[in-house]
C-alpha cells in the first residue's frame, strides 16, 4: 500500500497546533524538523528536562503522512484552518509501502567499543566472536552503544572494573552499562529507572544476554554502598541527585557521571566536590565522562 506525505513550513508559534490539527484531521503521523537544518540558520533546540528554551525552531517543517484516502490535501488545509492560519500552496508526495523492519535492521550494525567490546543487535552476527559482545537492539530505552556518552561509560568500565565489586547503574535505559559490568566480572549488580518502560526494556535485555542483574523500578529505594556508582544521565538530573548518588558510593569507591556536555563539566565537579575527588575522565565529540573517587 502506498502512503501519502504533505510537508509545510510554519512559524514556531503555531508548530504544535498545527501539529495537533493534522492528527484530528486523520494524519497517522507528523514528524517535525529545522526548516533551515544544514544551513546557517540552523537552530538547536534541544535542551534537559527543567531547562529553559525553545519549544519549536523558528521556521519548522512538518511532514504528515496520510492515507491516500479521503483527499490529503484537504485535509491539511483543514488543519490550517482549524488553527485560523492561510495554508501555503500545498503539494503531494507518495510514499510506498516497504519492509520497514528490514529498513530499520539495516541502519542498526555492530558497534564496536574497543578492542575486545562490542554491541551486537540480535539480527546481526558478532564480527569477532572471541570479543565481549553485548547483544542489544534499538527500542525505546536510551543506551545502545553509539553514543558517545554510553561508550566512553563502557570503555571506563573495561579499564577499570575489578572482579566482584558491585555496581549500581541509576538511571539505567538499556541496562546496557549494567549487563556490561556483569558480563565483565562485577559481583552484584543493580539496575535503577523511574521509567516503566526503560525497567521492562532493561529485564529483557539482561535475559538476553544471560546476564543476572537486579532491575528496579521508582518503588524501591536500591541498598547500598556500592564500589561503583554509573549515573549515565543529564546534567539537570545529575545536579538534583547529587547527594543521593554520592550517599550510594562507598569510601574509595568510584563515581562516574555522563550526559555532561564538556562546558558543564566543571560546574558539575565543583558541585560533587562536596564528596568526591573529581575529575574528567574522558571526553568525546563533545560531551564529557566525570570520575569521582568517594572520601572516606
Amino acid at each position: 500500500m502506498a502512503w501519502v506525505s504533505v510537508s509545510v513550513e510554519v512559524d514556531a508559534a503555531n508548530a504544535e497546533a498545527l501539529a495537533e490539527a493534522l492528527l484530528a484531521q486523520g494524519a497517522l503521523a507528523v514528524d517535525a524538523a529545522d526548516a533551515d537544518a544544514d544551513t546557517s540558520a540552523e537552530v538547536a533546540i534541544f535542551r534537559e528536562p527543567g531547562a529553559a528554551g525553545q519549544d519549536a525552531w523558528p521556521r519548522t517543517r512538518l511532514s504528515a503522512l496520510f492515507d491516500p484516502e479521503p483527499a490529503p490535501l484537504e485535509r491539511v488545509r483543514a488543519a490550517f484552518a482549524a488553527i485560523g492560519v492561510q495554508p501555503p500552496p500545498l503539494s503531494q508526495t507518495m510514499v510506498a509501502d516497504a519492509d520497514w523492519v528490514a529498513l530499520t535492521q539495516q541502519q542498526f550494525g555492530p558497534i564496536r567499543i574497543s578492542e575486545r567490546l562490542w554491541i551486537v543487535p540480535s539480527w546481526s552476527q558478532a564480527p569477532d566472536p572471541r570479543a565481549l559482545n553485548l547483544r542489544l537492539d534499538p527500542g525505546l530505552a536510551f543506551g545502545t552503544g553509539g553514543h558517545p556518552t554510553t561508550a566512553q561509560c563502557l570503555r571506563w568500565l573495561e579499564q577499570h572494573l575489578q572482579p566482584g565489586q558491585h555496581v549500581l547503574d541509576y538511571g539505567c535505559g538499556s541496562g546496557i552499562l549494567a549487563i556490561a559490568a556483569k558480563q565483565m566480572g562485577a559481583g552484584q549488580v543493580v539496575a535503577v529507572d523511574i521509567d516503566p518502560v526503560a525497567v521492562e526494556a532493561c529485564r529483557a535485555n539482561a535475559a538476553a544476554n544471560a546476564a543476572m542483574i537486579e532491575v528496579v523500578g521508582p518503588d524501591r529505594t536500591p541498598d547500598g554502598p556500592y564500589d561503583i556508582v554509573l549515573a549515565n544521565i543529564l546534567a539537570n538530573p545529575l545536579r538534583v541527585l547529587a547527594p543521593l548518588l554520592a550517599s550510594y558510593v562507598r569510601g574509595g569507591g568510584a563515581l562516574v557521571l555522563a550526559g555532561v556536555l564538556d562546558e558543564q563539566a566543571e560546574e558539575l565537579m565543583q558541585l560533587y566536590r562536596a564528596w568526591c575527588d573529581m575529575r574528567i575522565a574522558s571526553s568525546q565529540e563533545g560531551w564529557a565522562c566525570l570520575e569521582g573517587i568517594r572520601r572516606r
